[in-house]
């Protein structure tokens, strides 16, 4: 199997199920736990967003030209609250009006511990399975990207926005009761609530009372300790999967974050 790799797709039947997205084709992969699989870097890097041939990947998988003039690309991606689309110099505006200027959700999540992150209402438990969450709760659905941000800084005063990735790794945190996370931390941000509903609109936050999802994953042995693979260093990974955990490949000799190489183009084989 020869193509270009894409973040890994994942749904919930039980344990997530994983595909390897290589090019055109999707690889199952809980049934290769145990088995030894081969990732074989070409060399050839291939732009996520035009397919043309760079020497570098930027911003997980575009060449520069992209990375200069896609929205996607754009700092405020990575910082919401940053959002200037109502200055009116978004790279995209339609891009923006469809990606950004819809509902999102600000929610708690349990991966390396307590976090705090956002992402598109389409997105769950999408982004909860890419972060490698055993819990997901959405405690807020609000109007836009750049609303979800400025809560989630709000938040993010008292608790983690990221991920601790090698800790994620070695095995899943104590469950966690997020409801009561949630009625701890939210009303410590209703000024700021109030404050951004005052200057967006009374209906720019609803806040939500869902259930907490549990998720597991197909992890067959944890890391003693976290080495990481990396395509540009070590051309071909190859090893025993034990299993797989957001956007990692746990083998016996390290572990791999496939989305960080979106746009490599790789040879897949199992045995």
């Amino acid at each position: 199997m020869l193509g270009t790799l894409k973040k890994m797709s994942g749904q919930l039947a039980g344990d997530v199920q994983y595909g390897l997205r290589v090019g055109e084709q999707n690889l199952p992969l809980n049934g290769l736990i145990g088995q030894t699989l081969t990732l074989s870097y070409t060399g050839n890097i291939y732009c996520d967003a035009c397919g043309r041939k760079t020497n570098k990947s930027y911003s997980q998988g575009h060449c520069f030209p992209c990375m200069k003039k896609l929205a996607r690309c754009d700092m405020c991606i990575m910082k919401p609250e940053t959002c200037h689309f109502a200055a009116g110099t978004c790279r995209e505006p339609e891009w923006g009006e469809a990606q950004c200027m819809v509902p999102h959700y600000v929610y708690l999540s349990n991966t390396s511990g307590l976090k705090v992150g956002i992402t598109r209402h389409t997105q769950l438990p999408t982004r909860w399975i890419d972060q490698g969450a055993t819990q997901g709760l959405p405690i807020f659905k609000v109007r836009s990207r750049h609303i979800s941000g400025l809560v989630e800084i709000a938040l993010a005063e008292f608790i983690n926005d990221k991920t601790n990735w090698r800790a994620m790794l070695k095995g899943n945190n104590d469950p966690m009761d997020l409801k009561a996370c949630a009625a701890e931390l939210i009303p410590q941000i209703e000024a700021k609530l109030a404050a951004i509903c005052a200057e967006f609109g009374d209906d720019a936050i609803e806040r939500l009372d869902d259930n907490i999802l549990e998720i597991d994953y197909p992890v067959q042995q944890w890391p003693v300790k976290v080495a990481s693979h990396n395509f540009d260093k070590t051309p071909e990974v190859s090893g025993i999967l034990l299993g797989i955990k957001g956007q990692y490949l746990i083998f016996d000799t390290g572990v791999i974050n496939i989305r960080k190489f979106t746009g490599y183009e790789v040879q897949v084989s199992h045995s």
